[in-house]
């Protein structure tokens, strides 16, 4: 299940996003979505301290509210979850902003398209799955790292020991080579 947070000023705005990411066709995702609508940002920035999401969603302009603003605090609070902004106003700086200041996956319009918010999103929550399989992927390799270096420390203090002992010789068939002052 995929958490999404969307904050817009507009309730009928929320409803409508929600109704398009119910309709996100199977194939396109492996989960459902659940959204998590907001008209107030206070209340969004306390939900995202509670609950984990995968792909944050806002208005750029709200009545006394900057849409990048609640981002920023977002990202602060949920590093890894894709952001999204969505807005009727498509002025270029306030895209880039959005993009070079807060990491933003896309920049959607209003109105939006349905097929393209849903390949939007569906790409967003996709982006973030293969972060969260790179992520254990990588603290996986960190752990057998970790019992690498446990077990090179090891054979070194075997080695300081025992000189050798950590060795093995062969022959040309691959037979052990036993030391003739051993013995």
């Amino acid at each position: 299940m995929y958490n999404i947070l969307v904050l817009d000023d507009q309730a009928p705005i929320i409803n409508a996003m929600r109704r398009v990411i119910d309709r996100i066709p199977a194939d396109l995702l492996d989960a459902r979505c659940r959204v998590h609508g907001f008209d107030n940002p206070d209340n969004a920035l306390g939900s995202l301290r509670d609950v984990s999401y995968d792909a944050v969603i806002s208005d750029l302009r709200m009545p006394g509210v900057d849409g990048l603003d609640f981002l920023r605090q977002a990202r602060k609070l949920q590093p890894d979850a894709i952001r999204i902004v969505i807005s009727g106003h498509g002025d270029l700086p306030s895209a880039m902003a959005a993009i070079n200041e807060v990491g933003v996956f896309r920049f959607v319009a209003k109105p939006w398209d349905e097929a393209e918010l849903q390949l939007t999103l569906a790409s967003a929550l996709q982006t973030r799955a293969l972060q969260r399989e790179n992520q254990r992927l990588a603290d996986e390799v960190r752990v057998q790292r970790g019992q690498l270096s446990e077990q090179d420390a090891r054979l070194r203090e075997l080695e300081a020991e025992c000189p050798g002992i950590t060795r093995v010789e062969r022959d040309d068939n691959d037979a052990i080579v036993l030391d003739e002052h051993d013995g």
